[in-house]
């Protein structure tokens, strides 16, 4: 190479570029100044360039060669091995294909498609777990063909473009020898075979649309968008191809008076002024029915009262349950009977407790009118 450009600014790095940042930069320029890709004039120097820095710096035993003692380090030839050091030109190849014959099928049939399901259960349901049916259209195998998608009597031929193989390969000769490019037959669209004289009930495709009843069963403890993965239940592939999945999406409706947080269970109690100070019992709804829970007198506002084993099974261990937390909330009255203002007027005499005299009195003193 003529020139003596330090590798680290051809590529546009930082000498302290990771390997994975230094392969990046790499293929981003092979790209741009690729021959058969930049028709500029320097573009061949300039690809060189590009290619002996990456040599040298993707190997990590001649980058600190280089790092330590320059280009004199590496000898009268930077290049060395030049061949092997891309694995098979690996690193041009996926430059500009990104490794798409890798993901190319050889004459395998197209698999399905995944359906979903969306499935609506009560909030018992979801905690108790149930088995319901669902009912839903899909692609099923042809039985007329049986699949094939061929006419019977007849069957499906090799395809004469790829020659079974689902591929086609197109080559071409460049400054680095022959790139192959690999691609899904057009004519076959990858399966192998081709269709001459095509079903009549099916049309070809092997496959009819039928209405299909399976029982699914929901575990205890599932919760909002969760989804149940049917394997095998999707629709067939095209022409004898793999079936897909049917995931069942759940949705679980409310509950009027628990709010469910993960396998734990919460229901707000509502009583009165006389009962947290007195002692009530209340009905608390549980996942199991109705439970009578003690209100102690003295009970204060935001007391937290845990049912254990009463909340939501955890999903993979039906066995074990959360709990259910009760949160005491006390109602204050908005509107009293003159009776009740009575009541509560003595009862804040006798504990010498200041009261405003019929909801006025507390504003008047404030404003010095009482």
């Amino acid at each position: 190479m003529a020139t003596e450009r330090d590798y680290y600014l051809i590529l546009g790095v930082e000498r302290t570029a990771s390997d994975a940042q230094i392969k990046r930069a790499y293929r981003k320029l092979a790209q741009q100044w690729h021959p058969d890709v930049n028709k500029d004039a320097a573009a061949d120097d300039r690809f060189k360039e590009i290619n002996e820095a990456y040599q040298v710096l993707s190997d990590p035993t001649r980058r600190q060669t280089y790092d330590m003692f320059g280009r004199a380090g590496l000898g009268a030839d930077p290049n060395a091995g030049f061949a092997g050091g891309f694995g098979g030109f690996g690193d041009i190849f996926d430059a500009f294909f990104g490794g798409a014959a890798s993901g190319v099928r050889r004459g395998r049939p197209q698999a399905g498609a995944d359906l979903r399901y969306d499935l609506r259960i009560s909030f018992e349901e979801a905690i108790r777990g149930a088995d319901k049916e669902i009912e839903f259209a899909v692609l099923v195998r042809c039985e007329t063909c049986s699949g094939s998608g061929a006419k019977p009597g007849t069957a499906p031929i090799t395809c004469p473009q790829c020659n079974g193989r689902g591929e086609v390969r197109t080559t071409r000769q460049t400054m680095l020898g022959q790139m192959v490019n690999v691609t899904t037959c057009p004519r076959c669209r990858g399966e192998g075979r081709i269709i001459e004289t095509p079903c009549e009930t099916c049309h070809g495709d092997g496959r009819i649309e039928q209405r299909r009843t399976i029982r699914v069963t929901i575990p205890p403890g599932i919760d909002e968008g969760h989804q149940i993965r049917l394997s095998n239940e999707g629709e067939v592939g095209p022409r004898g191809g793999p079936p897909g999945s049917l995931y069942v999406a759940v949705h679980v409706t409310p509950h009027p008076s628990l709010r469910r947080e993960g396998t734990e269970l919460i229901h707000e109690a509502r009583i009165s002024i006389a009962q947290a100070a007195l002692g009530t019992r209340i009905q608390v709804p549980t996942p199991d029915g109705d439970e009578e829970v003690e209100i102690k007198a003295g009970t204060q506002p935001g007391t937290e009262i845990r049912l254990r084993g009463k909340g939501v099974p955890h999903l993979r261990r039906s066995t074990s349950r959360g709990d259910l937390h009760v949160f005491v909330e006390v109602a204050v009255p908005t509107k009293l009977s003159k009776r009740q203002r009575e009541l509560l007027e003595e009862l804040a005499e006798e504990g010498r407790e200041p009261v405003s005299e019929n909801g006025r009195g507390g504003l008047r003193e404030k404003l010095g009118l009482g």
